[in-house]
């Protein structure tokens, strides 16, 4: 996850929400810039979620992210996409 709050505010959010995900802090917006998801003329990015394959390629873009149902949609699109189960 990128998130283009402070380092100290990603923290705090893993914490809260006991994340068991890497987090990268990207208050510069030079990630967010790269993969375009900070709309003209608005200082937050985009919620969107990028399926990267082992290659490095991105495979699928959801541009549509409904927090709510965000860890179902990803699961659903790994399946679709065949991305093997991490192991444990």
């Amino acid at each position: 996850m990128v998130s283009v709050d402070t380092l100290e505010d990603n923290k705090a959010f893993a914490e809260k929400e006991h994340a068991d995900f890497p987090l990268l802090a990207d208050p510069g917006k030079q990630v967010a810039n790269a993969y375009g998801v900070i709309p003209a003329g608005r200082p937050l990015a985009s919620r969107w979620t990028f399926y990267i394959g082992p290659d490095g390629r991105i495979l699928d873009i959801d541009k549509k992210v409904a927090p709510a149902t965000a860890g179902q949609d990803c699961v659903a699109k790994l399946l679709e996409l065949k991305v093997p189960p991490a192991k444990r």
